[in-house]
Order: C-alpha cells, then sequence, then structure tokens
C-alpha cells in the first residue's frame, strides 16, 4: 500500500541510481506518522527518529542492529545498470553504530503542558477527574509567587475549577491534598508519553527499561 511520496536523495548510494522521488509503503497499515526508536550500538535508548533519518542511516550502512518485524518500506531510485529500484525495509528499532556520549543519555524531558497531562493521565491531580487536553491547566504546586519554580517536581495537571479554587496557595493552605506526587519523568517515559503511534515491539521495549515505582500516591 503505497502511503505517501517525498524528495530523499541520501538515499541514492553512490552514482548507479537516477534521481527519484522516494516513496515508501507500511507493511502493517500503520500511518506515515510512524517513528522509529532509535539506539546506539550498545542498546542504549536515544529518542525517537522519522523514517527519512532512519533511511539514510540504512543506505549510509551505519545500521548496527535492528529489533522487530519490518514495519516500512522505503522505495528510492532506479539502478541504470541494473533497471532495479532500491528498497529498504526499516524496522520498529534501530541500533546505530558507534555508543553516544554521555551527555545524550537520560537527558531531562522538557517540561510541556502536552507532556505533564500525559504523565498525569489527563486527571487532575486535585479533584481526580479526567479532563482533554483544553480543560487542563498547569498548577504549581508551590505558587510561583512564593518561591516555587517551573520544574517537572513542582507541578501537576489542574482543572480551572480546581486551578482558580486553589488560587495563590499551597495545597495545605487550601486544604486540597494532592492525590500524587509531581516527578520528574525518566527520559524512557518521556518517550512512551510523547508517542501516540508506539509499536508494539517498541512499547514492550520501552516498558523493559522502565524505572520502577515512580508515581506515589499522596495519601
Amino acid at each position: 500500500m503505497e502511503a505517501d511520496t517525498a524528495q530523499l536523495q541520501s538515499v541514492h548510494a553512490g552514482g548507479a541510481q537516477s534521481p527519484a522521488t522516494v516513496s515508501f509503503s507500511s507493511l502493517h497499515r500503520r500511518p506515515p506518522s510512524v517513528r522509529l526508536l532509535s539506539l546506539d550500538a550498545h542498546g542504549r535508548v536515544l529518542d525517537w527518529i522519522n523514517w527519512q533519518d532512519a533511511t539514510c542511516l540504512y543506505a549510509r550502512d551505519a545500521v548496527a542492529w535492528t529489533l522487530g518485524e519490518p514495519c516500512l518500506r522505503v522505495h528510492g531510485g532506479i539502478n541504470r545498470l541494473s533497471g532495479e529500484q532500491s528498497i529498504i525495509e526499516l524496522h520498529p528499532i534501530v541500533a546505530s553504530r558507534g555508543s553516544a556520549r554521555s551527555s545524550a543519555l537520560s537527558p531531562t524531558p522538557a517540561l510541556t503542558n502536552t507532556a505533564l497531562f500525559a504523565r498525569d493521565a489527563h486527571l487532575c491531580l486535585y479533584c481526580g477527574n479526567e479532563f482533554s487536553r483544553p480543560h487542563l491547566t498547569r498548577d504549581h504546586v508551590m505558587p510561583l509567587s512564593k518561591g516555587g519554580r517551573d520544574v517537572w517536581e513542582n507541578v501537576v495537571s489542574a482543572c480551572f475549577h480546581c486551578n482558580s479554587r486553589k488560587s495563590n496557595r499551597t495545597p495545605q493552605q487550601a486544604n486540597m491534598p494532592l492525590l500524587a506526587v509531581p516527578y520528574r519523568p525518566s527520559w524512557i517515559e518521556h518517550l512512551i508519553l510523547s508517542n501516540r503511534n508506539i509499536l508494539a515491539d517498541q512499547m514492550a521495549f520501552l516498558k523493559a527499561h522502565l524505572p520502577r515505582n515512580r508515581r506515589r500516591s499522596a495519601v
């Protein structure tokens, strides 16, 4: 099934292939937005990469090993000598050659409302009700005006009503106990929270690397 087309000159290895529009097809009816999980050669998790960047790794012979059944097939240029079109099958988990620098491993996830609401499962951590994203706000447990910081450990999801009711007070002052303790997600947790199209092989790999007992009830 042809899913999309795009220009990708880096797929052309050497000068034997003619310039062409590169198309890719989904082997499992996955949307074109599917991303691949990038690791270093030692199996340490790096980040999500799109199919274009993954294809470049394959074309440069920079892939050390892969996991999972192929999920995307990239159709490249036509070989002038053989007349055959190049095809690269992409796997859901791709380990590139070499080792990642320590600074590239387990970075601090960026604090965004999207990531915050995903961390808190779209629940208001004061009333416990679930809300859609437009009806949630970022609440600072220790208000900024009282010296609180805009960091993972000091923010929770809150509905508009609870945020307004709490106002410029701490949960204790407002008599609004938190239902869970805010925490900074690990990089693995962040990758799970930031991708809505995680494939089964990717999820199994990430879950195996999750830290244990991160979220604790506050009551």
